[in-house]
């Protein structure tokens, strides 16, 4: 079954990720934080399914 949440944070990640390469944002701006606080919802999320589903 797919998983509708980390399908919809991926695409946010991905999408403000080709945002940020193309204006060239740095680092301390909110869309890269945005982008981390996206990635560290991914990682628990993975690991609150569990290893069977990766």
């Amino acid at each position: 079954m797919a998983d509708l949440y980390l399908k919809k944070l991926e695409a946010e990640r991905k999408t403000l990720w080709a945002t940020c390469r193309l204006k060239g944002l740095p680092k301390e701006t909110p869309e890269r934080q945005r982008i981390a606080a996206t990635d560290q919802a991914i990682a628990e999320h993975k690991a609150k399914r569990g290893p069977e589903a990766s």
